[in-house]
């Protein structure tokens, strides 16, 4: 991705496909945050790398964004649950059960790696780039109508 150190900033725009905006934080050319705030935040810049090819996403171009460098300040455990998730295919879902298995350090058979699998997921702080919502079995940071509306671009049959 064609990000610098120096882009850092918040950048938002109102997404009709959601019924709600999209807002992206970057800071030192890393992507921090992704959220979906019912409007537009007034210091929030229009246009921004990342939030541009966002809403092409929305407009239905395929793109997995695993080349956008993200920063996830979570602990160990759950950013080998995140960074799992990443590697879920752009149009496919997976179980829970299946990130756990594939997730560095974590035992899908044990309750307390379960429970982490369930936390990083819900506290995933950045949606789309970290495509919880191709996870099956839980609840993701994403908003479950926007999740809805994900899977329909990617057309993935609602589960």
């Amino acid at each position: 991705m064609g990000l610098t150190a120096d882009d850092t900033g918040v950048y938002a725009r109102f997404a009709e496909q959601l019924d709600r905006a999209v807002e992206v934080g970057t800071a030192s050319g890393r992507a921090v945050a992704v959220s979906f705030p019912e409007t537009v935040p007034a210091d929030a810049s229009e246009h921004g790398e990342i939030l541009d090819r966002l809403f092409d996403y929305l407009d239905g171009a395929a793109d997995d964004f695993r080349d956008v460098t993200v920063a996830l300040t979570v602990p160990t455990d759950q950013r080998a649950v995140l960074e799992a998730t990443r590697n879920v295919p752009y149009g496919e879902t997976v179980s829970a059960e299946r990130v756990a298995r594939t997730a560095a350090g974590i035992d899908a058979d044990d309750e307390d790696d379960r429970q982490t699998v369930r936390a990083a997921l819900r506290e995933n702080p950045t949606p789309i780039l970290v495509p919880d919502h191709r996870v099956r079995g839980v609840t993701g940071a994403t908003p479950p109508p926007v999740g809805r509306v994900l899977r329909d671009i990617e057309g993935i049959d609602q589960y």
